[in-house]
């Protein structure tokens, strides 16, 4: 999928986007997705980077990347 810039409701368009492809993530209150911003919350350490690297493996999956720099 490609999206062109300059677009009118490319925000909307891109929200969509990572709503599709995080929407079971997001179904089970791990993760949330604003625009760019993928936030995810989970309570037991161990399982956080089980469920980082399930997210950013389905961002791959997508054409999508995330920037290691803009990470915390």
């Amino acid at each position: 999928m490609v999206i062109f810039f300059k677009l009118t409701n490319l925000p909307a368009t891109f929200q969509t986007i990572m709503n599709e492809i995080l929407q079971d993530f997001i179904n089970t209150g791990k993760v949330a997705s604003f625009m760019d911003d993928v936030i995810i919350e989970i309570e037991i350490k161990e399982r956080h980077n089980e469920i980082v690297e399930k997210v950013v493996k389905r961002l791959a999956e997508n054409d999508l990347y995330v920037k290691p720099e803009k990470c915390k």
